[in-house]
């Protein structure tokens, strides 16, 4: 059995995959306590940056709750994408 996934089904999945990553790396980064030391490739204690300066969403949405959006919107995707693949056969 040779089909293919339609076009539109597969930018949602590689949607939701994106959204999927970005949401997990966010949300272990705020589990994280070491988080910062991750970017820091061989820099001197002077250069350290503070937790607030990696903020990537406003103070009011958390990473922690600003990645579990970005799951939830992948899960979301990746179900819309099921149903464009099977209402498209």
């Amino acid at each position: 059995m040779d089909r293919q996934t339609p076009r539109s089904a597969a930018v949602l999945y590689g949607t939701a995959a994106s959204s999927a990553v970005i949401g997990a790396l966010l949300w272990l980064r705020s589990r994280n306590s070491s988080a910062d030391s991750l970017f820091l490739y061989g820099t001197s204690d002077s250069e350290i940056h503070s937790p607030s300066a990696w903020r990537v969403w406003s103070s009011a949405v958390t990473e922690e709750r600003l990645g579990m959006y970005l799951l939830g919107a992948a899960l979301v995707l990746a179900l819309a994408a099921r149903l464009v693949a099977t209402w498209r056969e």
